[in-house]
């Protein structure tokens, strides 16, 4: 896919809004970076006119319209009320994240959209609101509001990807399933969520490359891959495995440690709605890969369409999702 020359404009200020709604230390400066990241992202989305980028456009103004309208109005409202109006600009956030309850829109915008589109979507968009919900992790009763919208995130992001067929909807439930472990880790450390960010960004971008260079939008699309390498064949399967947090694969470490850190932390009911809330991901994860296994039988070799040229990105999400493999090893050497 090319991008004309306006677009790394567009990403420019898209990345500035972010990093001025982080370094902000009033709440107008952080709505006026939000603004600027929302105005970015909507010429981005719109490359390409059609009916489907016009509709996602639309839909993703109006929501974030109505968020940043609750964030700027919550901060007005905080020097002329007594009672705590944080509450409010946490949902906002929320809202603006497509955390659950608030996840209405994020599955249906995502299928309006290109995979590049799509991936920043699920990436630099989030990280604005998760550094401002860090912020306000100052009372009992925001972390409570907090690990609430975790566990449903959790169980929307799972049971929301049953029985679809389209990928980007299953990725767009599992971005969602996924911020219940980084809104959880927010809610006790500030250094964990971007640890877990970090690692789900990475293998995401994996699996979204295999998917862009593909063209594959459905299940029916799985079928019709073909690596030109039977190397590169083991790697949608393992970006995915990976992706699911299954052990030994790199996706696993970050599910590892906030398992622990959970444990330390005495939160037990939160941690088993993550648990069985993983284990019905890994279901429709698994699903995707049954056409990609049947596809490495000779039988079905006539009806495939190969991969562009793209050994070294699929070299390097290989490498990157074997890298859980190699934590046992270095733990007998330390």
């Amino acid at each position: 896919m090319t991008f004309p020359v306006s677009s790394f404009f567009f990403f420019f200020t898209l990345t500035l809004g972010t990093l001025l709604s982080i370094s902000s230390s009033s709440w107008f400066g952080a709505w006026v970076g939000l603004e600027l990241n929302l105005l970015s992202f909507i010429p981005l989305i719109t490359i390409k006119t059609n009916s489907y980028l016009s509709e996602a456009a639309l839909k993703y103004f109006l929501i974030q319209a109505l968020a940043s309208t609750l964030i700027i109005m919550s901060s007005c409202l905080i020097f002329l009320l007594p009672t705590p109006i944080a509450p409010l600009i946490l949902m906002a956030l929320l809202l603006k994240l497509g955390a659950a309850p608030f996840h209405f829109w994020f599955p249906q915008i995502m299928e309006g959209l290109s995979w590049p589109q799509a991936f920043i979507l699920m990436s630099i968009q989030k990280l604005a609101p998760m550094f401002l919900i860090s912020y306000l992790m100052t009372s009992p009763t925001l972390m409570q509001i907090t690990i609430l919208s975790a566990s449903l995130s959790a169980m929307v992001g799972a049971l929301g990807g049953l029985n679809i067929m389209k990928l980007r909807k299953i990725m767009a439930f599992s971005s969602i399933n996924h911020m219940s472990w980084m809104l959880i880790a927010i809610s006790i450390n500030d250094i964990m969520w971007l640890m877990y960010f970090s690692f789900y960004i990475l293998i995401s971008l994996s699996i979204i490359m295999l998917f862009h260079y593909t063209q594959a939008f459905s299940f029916s699309d799985l079928l019709n891959l073909n690596f030109p390498n039977p190397f590169y064949n083991l790697t949608l399967p393992l970006s995915l495995l990976s992706l699911g947090g299954l052990p030994p694969f790199t996706g696993f470490i970050p599910k590892w440690i906030m398992i622990q850190i959970m444990i330390l932390n005495k939160m037990m009911l939160p941690l088993f709605i993550l648990l069985l809330s993983t284990l019905i991901t890994l279901y429709f994860y698994l699903r995707m890969l049954i056409p990609f296994i049947l596809l490495l039988s000779p039988i079905f070799s006539f009806n495939t369409k190969s991969l562009p040229s793209t050994s070294t990105s699929l070299s390097l999400s290989f490498f990157f999702n074997s890298l859980g493999l190699l934590l046992p090893l270095s733990f007998i050497i330390l």
